[in-house]
């Protein structure tokens, strides 16, 4: 009876390698897309100070008069459109008529576009009401 001596075998050593291989693979991939992940929600952090920031800019630096307005971030990367509309004309009575105020109701919005490290293009909205003297 010969002894057999302790170890592993050929076969029993590729099977853990291939195991390894596939669970680092998988590892590598997770770790990958969070990494991806974390960056998309970075710039759409980023996307959302600059809207905020027109919103509240829009009014604050002159006077609130309707009409459309373009620009991009300091970097560069973000572009945003600001709209302003009366907000009296989006909802007009059934008469036809709006009360008089010496206040008009402006509404605000805020488009912000950027193009993702996935190279596509992302956007982002924000819209909120103000109120203005009504132009004379």
């Amino acid at each position: 009876m010969t002894r057999r001596e302790g170890g592993f075998t050929l076969i029993e050593v590729v099977v853990a390698f291939v195991m390894l291989a596939l669970i680092l693979s998988v590892s590598f991939e997770i770790f990958s897309r969070g990494i991806a992940r974390a960056g998309d929600l970075g710039d759409r952090a980023n996307a959302l100070v600059v809207a905020q920031s027109r919103l509240a800019a829009t009014g604050a630096e002159e006077v609130l008069k309707e009409g459309v307005w373009t620009g991009e971030s300091e970097d560069r990367r973000y572009q945003w459109q600001v709209t302003v509309r009366r907000a009296e004309e989006l909802a007009t009575p059934p008469g036809g008529k709006t009360p008089s105020a010496a206040y008009a109701l402006y509404l605000i919005d805020v488009h912000v576009s950027w193009r993702g490290a996935d190279s596509r293009e992302h956007a982002l909205d924000l819209s909120t009401l103000s109120t203005a003297p009504k132009p004379t």
